[in-house]
């Protein structure tokens, strides 16, 4: 009996600790107990539809990143893959592992997220899903006040056109098939992009393929600096 393509969702874990100040991982690091990188696989594996989750690691930290994921992961499928020396590098090395996937028509959709945003939620994600399969590509943007006006990828605004002035988060969601076309010709560029929609735009083949904006927040926070750990305490309540 044939059943209905899922997603799948990339959690990147293949930073450092250097700007948050730690002398490991910073998605190692610990918010109420448990392990930011938890916090956003937790998240995918709850999200309706989404198998299976890829979690790319440092090279050397498999065990540690399997260690941190056990007590959330129970029964569901996660898949660990080592990035490389970008972050264009450790997509590449997660799309290879989903590539046979998407090839069998198994996996439509990939949504690829950082692993220090751990407040993501579960409507977030699906938003992104839903919208890469509806228009072809999906990233969260919210408004920022008060700075010069930067758009690295194309999307438009929140809410319609106009020279508001956005912030790009993740999850950033893609159509798979054209996602994994795109950073082939990518790589044979030489192209390194600084986000997934960046490749995405630039790359993706076929007309009919557009990247929208999903309405998100400044609560969608990436843990960068060390007081980003207490204010993502403040938000959790």
């Amino acid at each position: 009996m044939s059943t209905s393509p899922t997603a799948a969702v990339v959690v990147l874990g293949a930073g450092s600790g250097t700007r948050v100040g730690a002398e490991v991982n910073k998605v190692l690091l610990p918010l109420r107990g448990t392990p930011l990188l938890a916090w956003s696989v937790r998240t995918a594996l709850e999200v309706p539809g989404v198998d299976p989750v890829v979690v790319v690691c440092r090279p050397g930290e498999r065990a540690a990143v399997a260690e941190a994921l056990m007590p959330v992961v129970g029964e569901r499928e996660v898949l660990l893959i080592d990035g490389g020396a970008t972050r264009q590098a450790s997509e590449q090395a997660a799309l290879d592992l989903l590539a046979s996937r998407v090839a069998a028509g198994e996996v439509d959709v990939v949504a690829i997220h950082d692993g220090a945003r751990p407040l993501a939620g579960v409507p977030l994600f699906q938003a992104a899903l839903a919208t890469a399969r509806a228009h072809g590509g999906a990233v969260p943007a919210h408004e920022l006040p008060g700075l010069l006006p930067r758009d690295p990828a194309g999307v438009p605004a929140p809410g319609g056109a106009g020279t508001r002035l956005v912030g790009v988060q993740t999850p950033q969601a893609f159509r798979a098939a054209p996602l994994l076309a795109a950073y082939d010709a990518a790589g044979a560029a030489g192209f390194d992009g600084t986000d997934t929609a960046g490749v995405f735009a630039a790359f993706a083949p076929g007309p009919g393929l557009e990247i929208h904006a999903v309405p998100s927040g400044p609560d969608n926070l990436k843990v960068t600096f060390a007081e980003d750990l207490a204010v993502a305490e403040h938000l959790l309540g």
